[in-house]
């Protein structure tokens, strides 16, 4: 078998990188350079002079994005900086080109400062139709997202927080239709609050999931340690742990129907999954290793089993969403990327695995499935249309 990081060392040192900037027009003569550049140019210039928007008629910004880093939570490689952070956001960027046409540029930013970052993205804004932050830390991801939400008239979007969420949304609504449960009806344990989690947990819980016990390094949130908790934190406890009840992780998985992992490896057991409800769903996608491993699971009794990896069945894949949801986006000039716009996406998706096709060991549909990006772009933009978020 091939050592899979030998050989992609050996391809990113062939190709020095993965991406590269191509031409749309001819550059051969002078009456070519004449309309690409000066004098031509000048005239589309005068235009977006006298209207803004036609940036978008005239320039690239109408399928560009800037996939920005600050290389703070790399993969499962932690701050790793931003010069080690490059090879994943060419990644990034290649993906947006495969899997929705768009055109993305990685900037790994060499400051760890939410307000510079703020600032910088802000100030790069006019070049690009929308930002996607990537490998940021949280809880700064969160807020420097809001921020940039509020002050930026084109999407921003930290793929780490809501892809995660939009896709494992996406196979639960799936995988309760194959045990016949409900979301208002079932008992949802997620090991994790960061990025991910946190946003997975509202997610669910706007779908109508109405029982979460969310823990994290400091075991299960409870209103009963608000202060101690940053601000993130604090928001779940709203909606989570309804009883307000102390309790392990263990025991808070028995009686459950779902299992979600964000967190870390080996936290789960075989045990644990025997004590959950029968038809249950578990979700352990930890990088690189999971809460519990697919095996494992399966022989403690788990009905669906959904992971990160793609050497198993039901692989929960960003990938699945953030083309396609920067792309519905785009094409309707949304100035941002709202809950009801990820739900919608979320739905989106789902759709795409027929009922008549739906079982344990197919939730959710493959990423190379061409129906993807395309699904997932109407639903996000109509949603967009319907709730008025794009430019006029």
């Amino acid at each position: 078998m091939k050592d899979v990081y030998q050989e992609a060392l050996k391809l990113h040192e062939e190709h020095e990188g993965k991406i590269e900037v191509s031409l749309k027009v001819a550059c051969e003569n002078a009456a070519d350079l004449s309309l690409a550049y000066t004098p031509g140019v000048a005239q589309p210039c005068r235009e977006i002079a006298q209207n803004k928007d036609d940036v978008y008629k005239y320039t690239w910004k109408s399928h560009s994005v800037a996939v920005v880093s600050d290389g703070t939570a790399v993969l499962g490689l932690g701050d790793i900086g931003p010069e080690a952070a490059l090879p994943v956001m060419e990644g990034k960027a290649l993906l947006f080109k495969r899997f929705a046409g768009i055109d993305a540029i990685p900037l790994c930013l060499d400051t760890k400062d939410p307000d510079e970052i703020v600032e910088i993205v802000k100030k790069i804004a006019p070049t690009f139709g929308g930002i996607n932050l990537e490998d940021i830390s949280a809880p700064r991801c969160v807020e420097i997202e809001r921020r940039l939400i509020n002050e930026c008239s084109i999407p921003v979007f930290h793929d780490d927080q809501h892809g995660t969420a939009i896709v494992l949304t996406s196979a639960l609504m799936n995988a309760l239709k194959v045990v016949n449960k409900k979301p208002e009806d079932i008992k949802v344990v997620i090991s994790g609050t960061g990025a991910a989690g946190s946003s997975i947990i509202k997610m669910i819980h706007s779908l109508g999931v109405k029982t979460i016990y969310a823990f994290n390094i400091n075991g299960i949130v409870i209103k009963d340690d608000y202060d101690q908790y940053d601000f993130l934190v604090k928001e779940l406890t709203e909606i989570t742990n309804p009883d307000n009840k102390r309790m392990t992780l263990k025991e808070a998985m028995v009686g459950a129907d779902v299992f979600i992992g964000v967190s870390a490896p080996k936290l789960v057991t075989k045990e644990m999954v025997e004590s959950m409800n029968e038809g249950n769903i578990v979700f352990p996608m930890a990088n690189p290793e999971p809460e519990i491993t697919y095996a494992l699971a399966k022989e403690a009794g788990a009905t669906i089993v959904g992971t990160g990896r793609s050497d198993f069945p039901n692989q929960i894949n960003n990938v699945l969403a953030f083309p396609g949801l920067f792309k519905g986006a785009l094409s309707v000039r949304a100035t941002k990327i709202t809950e009801g716009m990820k739900l919608a996406a979320a739905k989106g998706l789902a759709s795409l695995v027929d009922d008549s096709d739906l079982n344990a060991d197919h939730i959710i549909v493959s990423a190379f499935d061409p129906r993807v990006a395309d699904t997932v772009a109407k639903a996000v933009a109509d949603e967009a249309i319907k709730e008025g978020v794009i430019h006029d």
